[in-house]
């Protein structure tokens, strides 16, 4: 499925060509997810979520590396149906939403979780004014990378964590390599 998704993009996808090519029903299809935006959802599900769990450098900036590198590894693997994705989402509000339910929302969760565990060991004030827009700036910047394809690696990511973020939350300077 995902390769058709590649292949044509989102809009030329049909669930006839995808229920044809897995030897099922349309009605099965929609039976078991719904429709073509959930059943795309459930295919980049299938790639593997974001293992944030794992993520505990000891420091916020470490965290906040680790996690974009998760997320980059994750999207570069992937550039096809990640252009195709993007250009969709705006044109679908169903696309949209599942989007953001099996995507969005879980990453916005993690980064609540790595940003909590940064203000419980001090590192970040509770009441830091960038602090409730870090998240949505992380999100938006790695969203982007998706549609500005190889302009956004890992390397200006990890700038964008020292230059940016770090700044906007208080954090001491990058150490010099």
């Amino acid at each position: 499925m995902l390769d058709r998704l590649r292949e044509v993009g989102y809009e030329a996808l049909s669930v006839e060509a995808v229920a044809a090519e897995a030897r099922m029903s349309k009605a099965t299809i929609y039976r078991q997810w719904g429709g073509k935006p959930e059943l795309v959802i459930a295919a980049v599900r299938a790639l593997g979520p974001l293992d944030v769990d794992g993520i505990d450098t000891g420091d916020l900036r470490g965290d906040l590396k680790a996690y974009i590198a998760q997320y980059h590894v994750m999207s570069a693997m992937d550039r096809g149906m990640n252009r195709a994705m993007v250009h969709a989402v705006h044109r679908d509000p169903r696309l949209m939403e599942a989007v953001r339910q099996a995507v969005i929302t879980p990453g916005l969760a993690a980064l609540d979780v790595i940003l909590a565990r940064a203000v419980g060991r001090g590192e970040v004030a509770a009441g830091c004014p960038a602090l409730p827009y870090v998240k949505y700036m992380l999100i938006g910047t790695l969203g982007s990378g998706m549609d500005l394809g190889d302009t956004v690696d890992l390397d200006f990511l990890d700038g964008y964590i020292d230059h940016v973020v770090a700044p906007a939350l208080g954090l001491p300077p990058a150490p010099r390599p």
